[in-house]
């Protein structure tokens, strides 16, 4: 596996496999890596030629300077990880790389980015978007890999894609949970023994949730959803909402649209998490 640091010399290794008609597949990630990564990165080696993975924790896109700090940060088995995937490229920059300059540039995403984590984290989005289309712009691949567990972040980027007119398929990967139904976060690593063994309640009440929700209406699913969970002793729900799959905007009943998503947050202590599931995608 190549490892690439500088962001002129990757730029010129990506237009390298361009010219050599290869098809590239990105994975952009904050390290800290786990299966839920590596099965972006395994999706990408099955629909591209060349996979490069990019491991960059942005500092745009924390407004807590606590998170930032203690984001989980381990290169050296990331690294070890991405060997033995076959991963073919890292991209590891440091800040000045993805950012000589600061970056000022602001994004309009309608009412995608002003509710859910956009509401509760102001200016995540924004961030988000300034290092993908920086990303985008240094590595230009064919597909970018991005897991479902994030929702939100999904449909920002893209709509972010379409803005900016990017040519690159953006393709969502399915959330891969742990054995006992936890969504796969770099964040569980930070949960202690006893708040992981109750973590699992997040998922297993939105599993019920989907059947609960056949024969009650929308308040009824989300006080369900939230009661549950906020009896668990140290456990908080941030938000639970109960969204179009599309637009992210609240819906009232379940005939509402064809697309109906419910996105939740909890704080485990300290620790912040997210989820989701989706109740209704009828084909189109």
């Amino acid at each position: 596996m190549q490892i690439i640091e500088l962001s002129s010399k990757m730029s010129s290794v990506a237009q390298l496999l361009r010219k050599e008609r290869k098809t590239t597949g990105f994975v952009p990630t904050m390290g800290a890596l786990h299966k839920g990564h590596l099965s972006l990165v395994e999706e990408a080696k099955k629909q591209c030629d060349i996979v490069i993975v990019s491991i960059f924790v942005n500092p745009t896109q924390f407004n807590d300077k606590n998170d930032l700090k203690n984001y989980p940060r381990d290169t050296k088995k990331d690294i070890e990880l991405l060997k033995e995937v076959g991963c073919e490229l890292l991209f590891l920059p440091d800040v000045k790389q993805i950012y000589p300059e600061p970056d000022n540039r602001t994004y309009d995403f309608g009412n995608l980015d002003k509710v859910m984590e956009g509401y509760y984290r102001p200016g995540h989005f924004n961030g988000v978007a300034q290092v993908v289309s920086r990303l985008f712009d240094i590595v230009k691949p064919d597909k970018a890999f991005f897991g479902e567990k994030d929702y939100q972040q999904l449909a920002i980027i893209r709509e972010m894609t379409r803005k900016l007119n990017y040519d690159i398929e953006i393709v969502g990967v399915p959330t891969i949970r742990e054995d006992d139904g936890l969504a796969m976060s770099s964040r569980n690593m930070l949960l202690t023994k006893e708040q992981r063994k109750k973590s699992t309640v997040i998922a297993r009440t939105l599993f019920e949730s989907y059947n609960f929700a056949k024969s009650k209406s929308i308040e009824e699913t989300i006080n369900f959803v939230v009661e549950k969970i906020d009896n668990v002793s140290g456990f908080n729900t941030e938000y639970f909402e109960i969204v179009d799959g599309d637009t992210l905007q609240r819906v009232n009943s379940w005939d509402q649209s064809g697309y109906i998503a419910g996105c939740i947050a909890v704080y485990a202590g300290d620790i912040r998490l997210i989820d989701n599931v989706i109740y209704k995608k009828e084909m189109s």
